[in-house]
């Protein structure tokens, strides 16, 4: 049994743990849950994590209550079937997707998965990144998801409902990703949930303003079926090879100039850069290369929670991973 530590990370370690854990069959003993957080141990969407992989593994695990900040975890094998799990909170649906995704694609039967939660919440990838960010990557490695958003899920809420069709035993390719490609699209994304429409006018006519972009990327989204209020502001670009999005959350007391100026440097300072993949994509493309066995992503300089989620990796899986510096702050990271 792996014995490790989350004594200087959050819930990516425990997430890594578990969709690792339920793919090599070895199971883990994890001390010091999220031990860098203000509130350390398990809140509910991490506890939903832990709860849903067993279930989909047939698995047993030890600690499994809130707060606990130790937990024993030992697989079964991983089945195929119709799954669906409700947080209770505006917790993230697409972290507890990323954690069960890749065991369920290699399953030996083809799975439905149904989420409940929060769908787009400032501490997670919102659910917009995952269908045109991180799975069409996917595809390129050989993996097909089929994602649908049937409700909106905001913060404190939640109360959102997404969807994957997973089709069976399907095997992971490596890639290399060290060029944009050509720009195929521009988009400025913003989704205001009961909130006056004068806002989302206010914060995308800013936006394109300093992006200097064109109006015609301009798309606001109000949707009404969702449990509280909620503003998101977005923008992103695809080229040939990758698709880079920033996000940002209106709030309370937040002005439409600030929530406009957040989404604008984040992406300025990607378009000015020499990186390709965006380095919260770069996070999260860390597992499936090192399910691949091999590929290389060109990004900016790694994050500790980069650097963290390697090392979980490389206990779990034979491979090895290197960052190499490069120019202008940019990084390669490689895996063998």
């Amino acid at each position: 049994m792996l014995t490790l530590s989350g004594q200087n990370g959050g819930g990516q370690i425990l997430r890594s743990s578990l969709t690792l854990s339920m793919i090599t069959g070895q199971p883990f003993r994890l001390t010091k849950i999220r031990g860098a957080r203000p509130r350390p141990g398990l809140a509910r969407q991490h506890l939903t994590c832990v709860k849903a992989a067993a279930e989909i593994c047939d698995g047993a695990i030890d600690g499994a209550e809130m707060g606990s900040t130790e937990i024993i975890f030992q697989p079964g094998k991983v089945t195929g079937g119709n799954y669906k799990f409700a947080i209770g909170t505006a917790g993230s649906t697409t972290l507890l997707a990323q954690t069960l995704l890749p065991a369920l694609w290699q399953a030996k039967k083809s799975s439905s998965l149904t989420l409940e939660g929060g769908t787009h919440n400032p501490m997670a990838p919102p659910m917009d990144f995952l269908t045109r960010a991180y799975l069409p990557i996917l595809k390129k490695m050989g993996v097909t998801i089929n994602a649908s958003l049937e409700r909106y899920g905001f913060v404190p809420a939640g109360g959102g409902l997404i969807q994957f069709e997973i089709p069976s035993d399907q095997k992971i390719a490596p890639i290399e990703i060290l060029e944009r490609g050509e720009e195929l699209e521009k988009r400025i994304h913003c989704i205001n949930s009961h909130i006056p429409h004068d806002v989302a006018q206010k914060e995308t006519n800013a936006l394109f303003n300093q992006l200097d972009w064109p109006e015609n990327t301009i798309f606001i989204e109000s949707p009404e079926n969702a449990d509280c209020p909620g503003n998101v502001l977005a923008a992103e670009v695809t080229f040939a090879n990758v698709t880079e999005r920033v996000t940002t959350f209106g709030a309370h007391g937040k002005t439409s100039k600030r929530v406009s100026q957040e989404v604008a440097k984040m992406m300025t300072n990607y378009l000015d850069s020499e990186a390709v993949v965006g380095r919260n994509l770069a996070d999260q493309l860390l597992l499936p290369m090192a399910l691949a066995g091999g590929g290389k992503i060109h990004t900016s300089a790694p994050s500790n929670h980069v650097k963290t989620n390697i090392e979980v990796i490389e206990e779990f899986l034979p491979v090895k991973f290197e960052v190499e510096p490069h120019l202008r702050g940019c990084h390669f990271i490689s895996v063998k």
